[in-house]
């Protein structure tokens, strides 16, 4: 017996018409409008980096060439592998990955912790204080740096990798970022735990920390950014060149092969590359977290 037989007025899936709301063509030519706007402005964006990434490998005369010439003539591949042994290349990026690692990795500790403290433990002046350090974000580093350099160069910290470390080992940005996430974490899972018998440290270990992943991946991603591109911070503080960052080291190479236009274009792609993989890697984790640390509720 068939479904048709036992139920001779049940309707068949043929018979059901498709849902489909008509779509006027103004939405239409409205979504295709968008569509060519985002990526017309993805272009303009991209286009610096693809120039840039060209001329890497064009000969030292094309560089400049007027009228301008994208392609080529000879594509000078070797330049990727001259830049490391005409610089001290590799230095200078093992330095600012330790920077980075470091700082980053404080940074995210740091500011989750402190972000967990302002949001799930209940204290005297806590939104009052919360306020005021949320507040320093309005200062400009320039307006302190001249104290902060006299501060850690009172203390001997001057030219060695602790003034780079102490000075972005804490931020204020953090603490906001991961708050605005904690807050939408349900009080009754800290109560229930602090029921349990965990301490606070317990509960911002074994609870909060394992529901803070993207949160935590997008602020390493930024502060790792951050520390990368930091430039102001080691031209004030390192003075030796076995300190020297990327940023550093491509100024002073600069410096010395400043009519190398090819070799220096070579190296900015160098410094660029590592943040372009990181953000890809990441960059699931650094939307879902921007987007969960913006909701309340």
């Amino acid at each position: 017996m068939t479904a048709q037989t036992a139920f001779p007025n049940a309707v068949s899936s043929a018979d059901v018409p498709f849902n489909k709301k008509p779509v006027s063509p103004g939405k239409i030519i409205g979504t295709v409008i968008g569509y060519a706007a985002m990526i017309a402005c993805s272009l303009f964006i991209l286009l610096p980096f693809i120039w840039m990434v060209l001329a890497s490998v064009k000969p030292n005369n094309e560089v400049f060439m007027v009228p301008m010439k994208w392609l080529p003539s000879v594509w000078h591949w070797e330049n990727y592998a001259n830049i490391w042994t005409d610089s001290s290349m590799l230095l200078w990026v093992g330095n600012t990955v330790f920077f980075a690692i470091c700082v980053t990795f404080l940074q995210v500790f740091t500011g989750s912790f402190a972000a967990y403290g302002f949001s799930k433990i209940r204290f005297r002046g806590r939104n009052t204080l919360f306020l005021i350090y949320i507040a320093t974000m309005a200062v400009p580093w320039q307006a302190y740096m001249i104290p902060q350099f006299k501060m850690l160069s009172a203390i001997g910290l001057a030219d060695t990798r602790w003034s780079i470390i102490l000075l972005q080992a804490f931020g204020a940005f953090g603490v906001f970022m991961m708050k605005q996430f904690y807050d939408t974490i349900p009080e009754e899972l800290s109560e229930a735990a602090r029921l349990d018998g965990l301490s606070e440290f317990g509960i911002y270990r074994k609870v909060i920390l394992p529901l803070s992943g993207p949160s935590i991946a997008a602020l390493g991603i930024i502060t790792f950014t951050n520390t990368w591109n930091d430039y102001m911070g080691p031209l004030i503080y390192l003075r030796s060149p076995d300190l020297y960052t990327i940023q550093l080291g491509l100024k002073t190479f600069i410096s010395q092969n400043s009519a190398d236009y090819a070799m220096i274009m070579t190296g900015s792609v160098m410094s660029v590359l590592p943040i372009l993989v990181v953000f890809l890697l990441g960059q699931r984790q650094f939307i879902e977290g921007i987007a969960t640390s913006g909701m309340k509720g």
